[in-house]
């Protein structure tokens, strides 16, 4: 096969801080010693300090592997790379604002990990703007190659009969052992502050904007002090570049509308008060940076909570109410109402979890739930907030370990056809593409079982 590991997107997609960690090691370690392993096209090439990095990550989290995973490993980023080559030829492109907000995302991310922008630079031993630019080009080539691959692989999909004939294909001694799953869903409130708290935190957010626009204070010191967002505290409440659709509605129209060096009203979203500046504009985006209050829950907001939540619960068992329409009516968390309350797979889209991923707070309130109940109210911390908010969690089904079938793995089933179908068509993309393309892989790297089929092309050129 041309490709046989491309399920494995992390390993294209390798972790922006962890690059930079084993890039800059590698380079100051390895300077003499780094080459060119790969050339591919025009001017796109693969270093040996590229490939070390990669498998660098892939041992973190594989201590066990072997070196003979660089084969697979360079088979991927060379596929990278010629993605990108034939986005040139057809001229797929991502704008700069695109990978702007790419990179702000990653920042933040990698920022919220290590709990201050601060001890991010530390760790490091580089500015955020040094990272950004340091793999500005890596990040943007990564988000071309995707939009290409996503153009080559738009018109696969896979059928009911395709599923079962993938399945029944499979020996019955080489069905896979599934481990313990569910389907979960919830209904979460999160408890309205009292009248007298939420009019507390406004009036302690209206004070710190007098501070800021009437005696001078500066606004990255305050939201340093009094912000609660933990994404943008440490940065000065800095958001970085913010484009339409990319925050709620409330906030949005306020961001926007502002000039550059303004200040905002107060604003009200799902997640408190805010103020927010306009640090500058660019076309149809804009750099913002944000002051966040939220009124405190007291003992007495989660009591009222969980009386109500139990009250809820009373209706879903006696069947005056299905689970479906209590999360429309009762529900105040918005992705949740989305699906209907019911969680699925982040990465997969999966609505079956297994037992293993789930936090322990979860694990601990289905313990003892057969399929179709409900568990007691509980108070937990919500991911999406950071907040406490009280819930209801729905059992609708499990599955215990078991060998892989049709009946209880359906969605696994159909997410592994589907992939093999994807590989198929790039297998045929690159049959198609490849003699197109100028590769020259390194002497050492030819004997690799992986790159075999095109190293056959390579050398009928």
């Amino acid at each position: 096969m041309f490709l046989s590991f491309c399920s494995r997107k992390f390993i294209i997609v390798f972790s922006f801080i962890i690059s930079i960690l084993a890039g800059s090691s590698y380079a100051q370690n390895n300077q003499s010693a780094d080459r060119i392993i790969a050339k591919i096209g025009k001017s796109r090439i693969i270093l040996q300090s590229d490939l070390e990095q990669n498998f660098g990550q892939y041992k973190a989290e594989n201590p066990n592997i072997s070196d003979s995973i660089k084969c697979t490993l360079l088979q991927e980023m060379i596929f990278q790379k010629l993605l990108a080559e034939q986005a040139d030829r057809d001229s797929v492109v991502v704008s700069e604002e695109e990978v702007d907000a790419n990179m702000e995302q990653r920042i933040r991310y990698y920022i919220s990990m290590a709990g201050s922008q601060e001890r991010l630079e530390e760790q490091m031993g580089r500015t955020v703007y040094q990272m950004k630019e340091d793999n500005r080009e890596m990040i943007k080539e990564m988000m071309i190659a995707d939009q290409m691959k996503g153009q080559i692989l738009k018109s696969v999909k896979i059928t009911p009969v395709e599923v079962r004939k993938y399945f029944e294909q499979i020996p019955s001694d080489s069905l896979p052992y599934f481990p313990a799953s569910v389907e979960l869903g919830q209904i979460v409130i999160d408890p309205p502050a009292s009248p007298e708290m939420d009019n507390y935190a406004r009036t302690k957010l209206e004070d710190i904007r007098k501070q800021v626009k009437e005696e001078g204070k500066s606004f990255e010191t305050m939201a340093g002090i009094y912000s609660i967002d933990p994404g943008s505290k440490d940065q000065g409440g800095d958001l970085g570049w913010v484009q339409h659709g990319q925050m709620v509605p409330e906030f949005e129209k306020a961001g926007f509308k502002l000039q550059v060096g303004e200040i905002s009203p107060i604003v009200k979203t799902e997640f408190g008060y805010h103020i927010i500046q306009l640090v500058a504009r660019q076309g149809d985006k804009v750099h913002l940076r944000h002051i966040l209050v939220r009124a405190e829950r007291t003992s007495s907001d989660y009591k009222s909570t969980m009386v109500k939540l139990d009250s809820v619960r009373s209706e879903l068992i006696s069947g005056k109410i299905t689970f479906q329409l209590a999360v429309g009516k009762y529900s105040t968390e918005k992705s949740s109402k989305m699906t209907g309350g019911m969680l699925t797979d982040q990465r997969t889209g999966n609505s079956r979890l297994q037992i293993k991923d789930l936090d322990p707070a979860m694990v601990l309130a289905i313990d003892s739930l057969t399929s179709g109940s409900f568990s007691q109210p509980q108070i937990f911390t919500n991911p999406q907030t950071g907040d406490k908010a009280c819930r209801i969690v729905y059992l609708k089904s499990k599955n215990e370990p078991h060998k892989a079938n049709l009946v209880d793995d359906y969605s696994n089933i159909q997410e592994v056809a589907l992939k093999s179908k994807q590989i198929q068509k790039q297998n045929e993309w690159l049959q198609e593409k490849l003699p197109s393309f100028y590769l020259k892989i390194d002497k050492e790297y030819q004997s690799c079982p992986e790159l075999a089929p095109w190293m056959t092309v390579m050398n009928t050129k």
